[in-house]
């Protein structure tokens, strides 16, 4: 249980940082919002963007990230409603796999 409240909040905080603070460098904040199937279609057609990670922040949000072969991605939250926001995107991503038997 501790775990999962810990996890909890550490994505919470995630999720407002990188909407109070949009300045990184490393990427682009917005907050653009529209029906998940729509937001999925459009990243998949203009920048090839393919599911590539998720996580619950609560039971009512998951944050996914969407990315491309080219190293574009996109990192979207979406309610139970299928609403969905995207929140970050950016270049150059990189997927690191986790080896057997390492503990990431």
């Amino acid at each position: 249980m501790g775990r999962t409240m810990l996890c909890r909040l550490i994505g919470t905080v995630f999720v407002a940082t990188a909407i109070l603070h949009p300045s990184s460098a490393a990427s682009q904040a917005m907050l653009t919002c529209a029906e998940r199937v729509d937001i999925v279609a459009f990243l998949d057609a203009q920048y090839s963007e393919k599911l590539s990670a998720v996580g619950q922040l609560d039971p009512k949000t998951i944050v996914e990230i969407f990315a491309a072969e080219s190293g574009s991605w996109t990192m979207m939250i979406t309610n139970v409603s299928g609403r969905s926001c995207i929140i970050l995107f950016g270049q150059n991503w990189e997927s690191i796999p986790v080896l057997p038997g390492s503990k990431a």
